[in-house]
């Protein structure tokens, strides 16, 4: 599943990315495409209560590649 949320601040990004959250199966990944530094905090919490695990990287000059998977066998808190 891919959410690009290029040219949004926030919260925008982080209410895509949640409603992504919602719909993505048990251990498939979620890729996101920001760039608005804001964003990748405010998705870096969100993974974190919703127990998603994240990586990060540099997707070019200004903008980050966030990915996000649902573990296996982990219930999506809401």
């Amino acid at each position: 599943m891919f959410v690009d949320a290029r040219g949004e601040p926030c919260p925008y990004p982080m209410k895509q990315v949640m409603e992504a959250m919602d719909r993505l199966p048990e251990g498939e990944e979620l890729e996101v495409l920001v760039d608005h530094p804001p964003a990748v905090d405010m998705i870096r919490l969100l993974a974190t209560r919703r127990g998603f695990l994240m990586e990060t990287e540099p997707a070019g000059s200004a903008e980050w590649r966030i990915r996000l998977r649902r573990p296996e066998g982990r219930e999506v808190k809401p």
